[in-house]
């Protein structure tokens, strides 16, 4: 047998329900806009979520220091002269020329990244072939093998075909095989990339030997990042020294401003909401005046009555939560948050296609509920205290 308390409250919560019901028209409404704000703001939360996770991942295996030549605040090709200079600063493990550029493929209007280096000298460099969803990074010696992004798999269209051919800049052709795929877990950061080895890559953009687009530097002691790149700041001072931990910021700073502006739009839109939720609660109807007077004369108590409107207000602000943040995660995984993503990643709608893989923790929850179910409530609670101290005699005339 229920306690007493715990039986009242039930039905309670029924008659909540049946009141509900009766008036599902203007509930349903309410619910709906209220899923609709909650939708956008979990999309933006699980977004942002999906986006970091994924830089921090990927870029576990950029290298801890990159060099490159400024001239009139642009990037320039460094001379590989400039590598030789680096040698005499103790603590650095290898140094690695890497070449890189962008690619316009005017047949199938998408941009690619084309990046070539050593990876055989790069400390745990066969670890990147775990970054593969087959096949193998080309070796040195490989001439004419590439490595793919999933989508530029998908967008030139080679199916079990493994030739593909680019243009040079005097629109000579060259051909390359496909060796390898990146996997779907990389997808932020590979999926518009075509790895090569460092003799393709200065014949597809006519780059000379002896220059590279930027040098890439490993320490042995992690600690002595930053203190090794200010030596190499003052040794080549002609050059921009970016570590790991700045360009991880830098996406995070990137997708975190972003989102918070986002979400400050979306705010106001949930203010708005709330006073539409206590315009909606304070203005009752006169059947809902009539039915809180015959209630009254029934023997229902003030606080009875403002348990029942608490329990309508948590039955529709749960079930928008539930609606919403479910429709949230379908957007984000099902199809990548098409209607947000444009607007965190920023990149050219050319650019092809990448799969997120959807982050939801507690925290995120935990937020979304505190900024949007606890606002409607705290909208509904005097209301509902106006409502529940109706005179019987003047609600039922």
């Amino acid at each position: 047998m229920l306690p007493k308390g715990l039986e009242k409250q039930i039905n309670i919560l029924d008659f909540s329900l049946m009141s509900l019901w009766r008036r599902k028209l203007k509930n349903l409404g309410i619910m709906f806009v209220f899923a609709l704000v909650i939708f956008l703001l979990g999309s933006f939360q699980m977004l942002t979520g999906a986006l970091t996770n994924s830089a921090q991942a990927v870029l576990k295996n950029t290298p801890d220091i990159t060099i490159q030549k400024m001239s009139a605040g642009r990037q320039e090709a460094i001379p590989l002269a400039h590598a030789e200079k680096l040698h005499s600063i103790y603590g650095i493990r290898a140094i690695i020329p890497r070449v890189w550029g962008y690619y316009f493929d005017e047949s199938k209007l998408a941009n690619y990244t084309i990046m070539a280096l050593e990876h055989d000298s790069m400390p745990y460099g066969n670890n990147l072939n775990l970054t593969l969803a087959y096949g193998h990074f080309p070796k040195k010696t490989e001439i004419g093998k590439a490595v793919i992004g999933r989508s530029v798999h998908d967008i030139l269209g080679l199916d079990k075909r493994r030739i593909f051919s680019l243009f040079r800049p005097d629109l000579t052709l060259k051909s390359f095989e496909v060796i390898g795929v990146f996997s779907q877990q990389t997808d932020l950061l590979s999926n518009d990339l075509i790895i090569m080895n460092l003799t393709d890559a200065r014949d597809l953009f006519h780059i000379p030997e002896l220059m590279a687009t930027d040098i890439c530097v490993y320490v042995t002691n992690p600690t002595e990042i930053e203190t090794i790149a200010k030596k190499i700041a003052g040794l080549l001072p002609d050059t921009r020294v970016l570590t790991k931990s700045q360009i991880q910021k830098t996406y995070q700073v990137v997708f975190s401003w972003r989102s918070g502006l986002a979400s400050i739009c979306l705010l106001t839109a949930l203010a708005a909401f709330a006073i539409l939720a206590w315009d909606k609660a304070s203005g009752m109807s006169p059947e809902e005046k009539r039915e809180i007077g015959i209630l009254k004369i029934l023997g229902w108590e003030t606080g009875d009555i403002l348990a029942v409107r608490f329990w309508e207000s948590v039955l529709v602000s749960v079930l928008a939560f539930l609606f919403g943040c479910t429709g949230a995660y379908i957007h984000v995984a099902f199809f990548d948050a098409s209607l947000l993503k444009p607007i965190m990643v920023g990149w050219s709608v050319i650019y092809p296609s990448f799969k997120l893989l959807p982050s939801v923790t507690l925290a995120d929850l935990l937020l979304i509920f505190t900024f949007s179910v606890l606002p409607y409530l705290g909208a509904t609670v005097i209301p509902a205290w106006r409502s529940a101290t109706v005179p019987p005699d003047s609600a039922i005339r």
